[in-house]
């Protein structure tokens, strides 16, 4: 019987410097609170999370609802695992419901489809992780999540 063999497919040259690890994921965090403040906002919570789906960062403004972690991981939880940016969700929710409800049903639950769940991007393109941010409209939770995702020298899609 030959030797099982395991091709390791990963190309350095996609994530080299453009990782979103702990460093960059409080720099988003840190700068989307800012901005939250700035724009006068209502308390804001911010998840920071690999393109894996794992939580890296989170923060939760003084003030702001013990209940927002879920709703800031759901965000970016869809965004991460369907490729796809909160504002899209939403849109696919509205024409397409029994998509969304069944993409619910697979990840139990756990997305949220609206505006404030944004992807993350390197600089070529691919997808680093995500960003969800709860406390505000939907439109300000994604601005404030945009500021921290362009402070990190990332590229956020809405």
């Amino acid at each position: 019987m030959a030797p099982l063999v395991i091709l390791d497919h990963f190309d350095k040259r996609k994530t080299t410097g453009m990782a979103l690890n702990l460093r960059r994921s409080r720099t988003i965090i840190r700068k989307a609170l800012e901005k939250g403040r700035e724009m006068e906002l209502k308390p804001l919570s911010v998840v920071v999370m690999d393109a894996g789906g794992h939580v890296i960062a989170f923060e939760r403004e003084d003030g702001a609802a013990p209940g927002r972690f879920a709703i800031a991981h759901g965000k970016a939880y869809g965004s991460v695992m369907l490729g796809m940016a909160g504002t899209a969700q939403m849109a696919r929710a509205e024409g397409q419901a029994y998509f969304m409800a069944a993409v619910n049903g697979v990840y139990g639950g756990q997305v949220i489809p609206v505006p404030g769940g944004v992807l993350v991007r390197d600089k070529n393109g691919n997808i680093v992780g995500a960003v969800g941010v709860t406390g505000d409209t939907s439109d300000n939770d994604a601005a404030a999540a945009m500021a921290g995702i362009e402070a990190a020298r990332l590229t956020g899609e809405i």
